[in-house]
């Protein structure tokens, strides 16, 4: 089996959850075919660089898939018919990278690094 990363932007009008009900809908489309899902990361609702089909805004995902081509291919062809999702791409890679992808790790370090309001407020 070939290994794959795959980013989903669905559209800024749906909710969290169904942006999460999308990814447990690809990963069921993936192990249906005989593959396994690795990872999936929800990074949340971003900015798009540029307008697509009327949005401004879109729910990203990143999913670590290890499968065979016919799943994948299938996958592709339920994702172009779903009208939540305005862009997808699966890559194939080498290997798949299971630690926190650079975006969710940024995250977590601007977290870290912020201080806390009731620090900056001492008396």
């Amino acid at each position: 089996m070939a290994l794959y990363e795959h980013v989903v932007i669905s559209r800024q009008d749906i909710s969290p959850q169904q942006a999460e009900a999308l990814n447990d809908q690809i990963k069921a489309l993936i192990e249906e075919g005989g593959g396994v899902v690795a990872k999936i990361e929800y990074w949340g609702l971003r900015n798009l660089t540029y307008r697509i089909k009327k949005n401004r805004k879109g729910h990203y995902s990143l999913i670590s898939i290890d499968a065979p081509a016919p799943a994948v291919k299938e996958m592709e062809r339920q994702l172009s018919l779903n009208e939540d999702v305005l862009r997808h791409l699966t890559v194939r890679v080498e290997e798949l990278d299971l630690e926190l992808s650079p975006v969710l790790a940024r995250r977590d370090r601007d977290r870290e690094r912020e201080p806390r309001r009731e620090d900056s407020f001492q008396a």
